[in-house]
């Protein structure tokens, strides 16, 4: 089902029983950067790129690396090698995503992007070594649909947060929400010149959320969403979320992860309410990664 208004949002939230999921996954697994390098094509609609940036590869690949040896304090972390042929495919999470037994491949809006759901090598490792069911989006030209990048989901409650721009579109969040079995999508349009949910929105664990109100083309969106997470609700000035204080995520239960940078910009009442809400920081250094346009979030796809 798709829901379109802050107020129809939150009666079908005050409705839903109390979750009964696994509110964060077992397992991520991360693309290793390949000569790391910017995709002119994803920065038509990326204002958080920095083309004009000097990009050092090797430190790209020194950051991502302990990214993923970070991550492994809070769970199982697979790497798979890049590829320079696809210079944005460091940030997998908007073409590959799971849930229990079932693997999601999205239709990515560049084609820059597209050739990265052509890998076997990921398919395969779903597909035969853990027995994975495949639901493959890429080939639909009707609709685009960049899977955890466009739609922020309470994995616990089954629902999903989808906000619209170039690089995901109605037809893409319908499909997307029957693929991962959601109860609902709440869809939105973002305020212009954003191009991803998880960008402005993240949920903690089902039970937080960290919010950048500016991100969003109606102000009632944010505010419901807020609303309905209110044990701990940190909110973002402009600022934070262009330091990707908005692209975090919860692999336990105790712990947030967004970038160094990102958690830099907090101030100390924010800090706080993640503290008082139960989550440490994890905080790796990403900045090389980040000129192109993503943060520790868009680095890390979850396996269900």
């Amino acid at each position: 089902m798709i829901i379109q208004s802050a107020t129809e949002f939150a009666t079908a939230f005050a409705a839903l029983p109390p979750p009964a999921h696994p509110a964060t996954a077992r397992a991520a697994f991360l693309v290793a950067p390949a000569g790391h390098a910017l995709a002119a094509e994803s920065a038509t609609d990326n204002a958080y790129m920095r083309l004009d940036a000097q990009v050092d590869p090797g430190r790209a690949l020194a950051q991502h690396q302990a990214l993923a040896q970070a991550l492994r304090a809070d769970c199982p972390v697979i790497s798979f090698p890049g590829d320079a042929a696809t210079p944005d495919a460091i940030f997998p999470n908007n073409v590959f995503a799971t849930t229990p037994g079932r693997l999601i491949i999205g239709r990515m809006r560049h084609a820059v992007r597209r050739a990265e759901a052509g890998r076997d090598d990921i398919r395969a490792f779903f597909r035969d070594v853990l027995g994975y069911a495949e639901v493959d989006l890429s080939q639909r030209s009707d609709l685009v649909a960049e899977l955890t990048g466009a739609l922020v989901i309470d994995r616990g409650r089954r629902i999903g947060y989808c906000g619209l721009s170039e690089r995901c579109d109605l037809a893409g969040a319908a499909a997307m929400a029957e693929a991962f079995g959601l109860r609902f999508v709440f869809c939105f349009e973002l305020a212009a010149g954003e191009y991803h949910t998880n960008v402005v929105l993240s949920l903690l664990a089902g039970r937080g959320v960290i919010i950048a109100a500016d991100g969003f083309r109606d102000p009632a969106v944010p505010a419901a969403i807020a609303l309905a997470y209110p044990d701990c609700v940190v909110q973002l000035t402009p600022a934070q979320k262009r330091a990707f204080a908005g692209n975090a995520i919860t692999l336990n239960g105790q712990r947030v992860w967004m970038s160094q940078r990102a958690a830099d910009a907090l101030d100390d009442t924010q800090r706080q309410t993640l503290a008082t809400a139960g989550f440490a920081l994890g905080t790796p250094a990403l900045d090389e990664i980040e000129k192109a346009g993503g943060s520790l979030r868009c680095c890390v796809a979850e396996i269900y």
